[in-house]
């Protein structure tokens, strides 16, 4: 048998760190579930001390997961791992996991702190947190650039003091391969008492080696890998969860590990994922990216029609995409459409089923042909439709080269109807200033992009939305066949998040410059 390698999902803490990629408590209960499904063994659900509002999602998550192991991030400071056990106890299998850095850098200008000060909060915090949770992991922020004789005395004290899990992150992307896996080799040869903790990774992707980093690791000797799904997080992101599980399953040959992840279950949490944080995959992502098993040379083509080992390592069914048995359209019924809806890998409620049933049918009225694609987008719509305080009614606007820009709008708020006119400059100006005289914010436009969804002039469109008000950010998405009222439900989408994000604000004590961590 194979070593395995556990997997600990950080998309709900790192990932979430992302700009704009903030979620609500509903939205995070429901990524954990899918996580839950997928079979990550750990999950680190959130930064408890961060905000009332992390606090709760991983206290939910806590109690709602039944499989999964639940983290808690924790600075080196007593009050943030109270407040992390306070919100993981009635999980299943809790573990807190608290961190310092340990790097020149870091240590001088960040903590303000000399390397006996930090080995004793070592001592004094992961002695504390193993006194309240059995299991506790410990990560040296910053530890690709720490000095290596030091870091063997931080992990030697950290295992001493009750720690079972050494993470030891690359948690600025500075680090090559062979250098990262050189780390992991040494520290496995020089701290004494490292067989009595496990070794993980935590790479971030600012040079593109976050998956390779991780796997040269997990070479040297590291048995739990940090990652999230569709490789989100802050900067340039973490490496991707589908990523390294789909390495170590291709390449065998030179990794003989395993994991329990049921890979059939990565692209519809990709996809929800994706639809939740308004950030949209690549079509050339790895694994999930629509373009991944997508042929369109002649000569890839022929090869395929030979066998398909000629183009490709994996199956698309291996990561959960299953060509397509049912052509849906106009006349396709209920049913129908809610096996098409499981063959995409997704399962829906009752309610949203019969919501997004009646948008397919509006939709197959306008157009010819109705593609997968513009299912999964309906799917979108619907994740941004809940718990909306502002609901798009209507919109009708005069655009062109001859009338000025003029739009109408009618929102429904709190369950009332609101009417507006706005002119601008070009049909989507003029419907967000409608939407500015209906909804009195301050929010500004950081990020205004358009996609085709498919081809074809009928084809939906999808708009993304990033809105940055306070030094808070988020970002959305909507879709439909008219670009300009796909524009306008996303910003009405980007409005609402932001609504639930100012009632996530961090208590007035909390230290605010070192938040993100690892």
């Amino acid at each position: 048998m194979s070593e395995k390698i556990y997997i600990f999902d950080t998309t709900l803490r790192d990932g979430e760190q992302s700009p704009g990629a903030s979620m609500n408590i509903e939205e995070k209960i429901q990524i954990a579930e899918y996580l839950d499904e997928l079979k990550v063994d750990i999950i680190e659900a959130g930064f408890p001390i961060a905000s009332n509002g992390d606090f709760e999602a991983v206290s939910e998550i806590s109690k709602k997961i039944k499989n999964s192991t639940i983290a808690g991030l924790a600075r080196a400071k007593i009050g943030d791992i109270d407040r992390a056990w306070d919100s993981i106890k009635k999980a299943k299998s809790p573990r807190i996991h608290t961190f310092i850095a340990t790097s020149p850098i870091h240590m001088k200008y960040k903590l303000n702190k000399t390397q006996e000060e930090v080995l004793e909060l070592i001592k004094k915090t992961v002695s504390h947190a193993r006194n309240l949770c059995p299991e506790v992991e410990w990560s040296c922020e910053d530890g690709g650039r720490s000095d290596i004789e030091f870091l063997y005395r931080t992990i030697e004290l950290a295992i001493k003091s009750g720690a079972t899990i050494i993470n030891i992150p690359d948690t600025v992307g500075y680090t090559f391969p062979i250098e990262y896996g050189e780390i992991f080799k040494k520290v496995k040869h020089n701290v004494p008492n490292i067989d009595k903790a496990i070794l993980s990774t935590h790479t971030h992707n600012d040079l593109g080696l976050a998956v390779a980093n991780s796997l040269s690791a997990i070479k040297e000797g590291a048995r739990q890998v940090e990652c999230t799904i569709n490789g989100l997080g802050e900067r340039a992101g973490n490496a991707a969860l589908e990523e390294i599980v789909m390495s170590l399953k291709v390449r065998k040959d030179l990794m003989p590990f395993h994991t329990d992840i049921q890979t059939e279950s990565i692209i519809k949490t990709s996809r929800l994922v994706s639809a939740i944080t308004g950030f949209t995959v690549q079509p050339n992502k790895a694994i999930v990216g629509t373009n991944a098993f997508a042929h369109e040379a002649g000569i890839h083509q022929d090869g395929m029609l030979k066998h398909s080992g000629t183009y490709e390592i994996m199956t698309p069914e291996e990561v959960g995409l299953n060509k397509s048995k049912l052509v849906m359209g106009k006349h396709s019924g209920k049913h129908a459409f809610n096996e098409k809806l499981k063959e995409l890998g997704y399962e829906i409620g009752d309610n949203s089923l019969m919501e997004i049933f009646g948008r397919f049918k509006d939709l197959a009225d306008k157009k010819k042909e109705i593609f997968d694609e513009d299912i999964i987008a309906l799917i979108d719509d619907q994740v941004f439709r809940v718990n909306q305080t502002i609901k798009f009614v209507s919109l009708n606007v005069n655009a062109g080269s001859v009338k000025r820009h003029e739009a109408k709008l009618v929102l429904e708020v709190e369950g009332k109807k609101q009417e507006s006119s706005s002119t601008g400059d070009g049909p989507v100006d003029a419907t967000f200033n409608a939407i500015k005289n209906i909804i009195n914010h301050g929010a500004k436009l950081k990020l205004y992009q358009i996609e085709a969804i498919t081809a074809g002039t009928d084809a939906q469109g999808a708009v993304t939305i990033r809105l940055e008000e306070d030094g808070k950010t988020v970002q959305s998405k909507g879709s439909d066949t008219d670009i300009v009222v796909a524009s306008a439900k996303a910003y009405i989408n980007a409005l609402n998040k932001l609504l639930v994000k100012r009632t996530k604000e961090a208590p007035d004590y909390l230290e605010r410059k070192d938040i993100k961590g690892v």
